[in-house]
């Protein structure tokens, strides 16, 4: 924090480097001042690391995870053998999924959904930041709804989301830096988590190409319950990736 109020490295914190005078000490105070009241630090520092990129992050948008990194390592290696693949990220938020896979995929067409104008904002300055416009489209879009009203989105090789997949009883007694700062519309999978994957598997089959498939994460213990989603939708495959902690967290869908 003292690092980002002063505007310097932290390796320049550390080796006492850093010039800080009054008007830094009262900025950094009140980044104190915040995280004493279990604001997320990514928050007070307005940006979080994911997948190599730096993303802007605000209260809008849920703060990248390290385990959804799985999801982009997955799609990537998807991508591998079709490297102009169209993709859907479902519920982007800050872009963090859809704009890694930009990054590393330069023939993949990404088109990135969300139900958050806010967020969807947050998304678009991302994008620009990091020189990926014309990389993706954004829509404005509840799962698929309200976008095939205006323009139908068509099919894609790949689909890809992290969906909401708390259970709603279960947000409150979260850490006070996930339940009283981040997007609750980011948290909530309904009252058994599985809403939103009810959702999208019920649209997969009319976006997916014959020989597309679709990745998403899963929270802990969910793995037979939304392979079983999957499998009433259609899906004729399921496979399971885990990540880096052993934790069943992807799950690839094939609808052909």
């Amino acid at each position: 924090m003292l690092a980002a109020a002063s505007n310097s490295s932290r390796g320049a914190v550390i080796s006492g480097l850093a010039q800080v005078d009054e008007v830094i000490r009262e900025r950094y105070l009140a980044m104190i001042a915040q995280r004493r009241h279990r604001a997320p630090l990514a928050y007070i520092l307005g940006h979080k690391e994911f997948y190599s990129l730096e993303l802007e992050v605000t209260p809008a948008v849920l703060i990248p995870r390290p385990e959804t990194e799985t999801v982009v390592s997955t799609a990537l290696e998807f991508i591998q053998s079709c490297p102009e693949a169209s993709v859907w990220d479902v519920g982007t938020g800050s872009g963090a999924i859809a704009l890694a896979i930009a990054a590393n995929a330069p023939g993949a067409r990404v088109t990135a959904t969300d139900i958050s104008a806010s967020a969807l904002a947050v998304a678009r300055r991302n994008t620009t930041r990091l020189e990926l416009d014309g990389r993706v489209r954004f829509r404005l879009a509840d799962c698929c709804d309200p976008a095939d009203q205006i323009e139908p989105l068509g099919r894609f090789d790949l689909i890809v989301s992290n969906p909401p997949y708390i259970r709603d009883e279960e947000i409150a007694s979260l850490d006070a830096e996930i339940s009283c700062y981040e997007p609750r519309i980011a948290l909530s999978g309904g009252h058994d988590g599985l809403g939103l994957y009810r959702r999208l598997a019920r649209v997969l089959p009319d976006h997916l190409e014959k020989s597309g498939s679709a990745v998403v994460e899963i929270g802990a213990g969910q793995l037979t319950a939304v392979c079983e989603i999957m499998r009433n939708a259609g899906a004729v495959s399921i496979k399971v990736v885990r990540d880096l902690a052993g934790t069943p967290r992807v799950l690839i869908a094939d609808f052909r």
